[in-house]
């Protein structure tokens, strides 16, 4: 692997993370491209992240009839 594509995925889980995002899987693939007649690799990253938000109600759920929500 390319260490020109490993400085890049760090560099996008860095931005991600000073968003606030908290990776949580990430996966690069590199390869020579089907659709182009260069020679060059190309490379797919895939970055999962969570970041939790805070919620907008007070903590009551009187008012909560979600058939989604558990009680």
């Amino acid at each position: 692997m390319d260490e020109d594509m490993l400085a890049d995925q760090r560099r996008l889980v860095e931005l991600i993370e000073d968003e606030g995002w908290d990776v949580t899987d990430l996966e690069i693939s590199a390869y020579d491209s089907p659709w182009a007649d260069e020679d060059d690799p190309e490379a797919t990253v895939t970055i999962t992240a969570r970041k939790p938000y805070e919620s907008d109600h007070d903590g009551g759920d009187e008012d909560d009839e979600s058939p989604f929500r558990v009680k």
